[in-house]
C-alpha cells in the first residue's frame, strides 16, 4: 500500500466483508486494494457519465409526457 494512502473507517455488511476477504485471498491482494479498485472504477464511470452529459448539453430536451404522446400518435404504443 502506498505511503501516501489515507486511512478511513467503513462499515460493511458482514456477508459482504466475508466475500471481500475471500476474494482478496484468491487474488492475493488486500481488502483495501479491492475496495480502492471498486471505488476507482465507480469514479471512472461517473467521469464518463459527466463527459457524456457535457457532450449532449446542446441537445433539445423533451418532456417525458410529450414523448409518450408522440409515440401514441404515431401508433408505436
Amino acid at each position: 500500500m502506498p505511503s501516501e494512502s489515507k486511512r478511513a473507517t467503513i462499515y460493511l455488511d458482514p456477508d459482504i466483508h466475508q466475500a471481500l476477504r475471500m476474494k482478496a485471498a484468491i487474488r492475493h491482494c488486500s481488502v483495501s486494494e479491492l475496495v480502492n479498485s471498486a471505488v476507482r472504477e465507480s469514479l471512472r464511470e461517473d467521469a464518463e457519465d459527466l463527459a457524456a452529459i457535457e457532450d449532449r448539453s446542446g441537445e433539445q430536451l423533451y418532456a417525458f409526457e410529450d414523448v409518450v404522446k408522440w409515440l401514441a400518435r404515431d401508433g408505436k404504443l
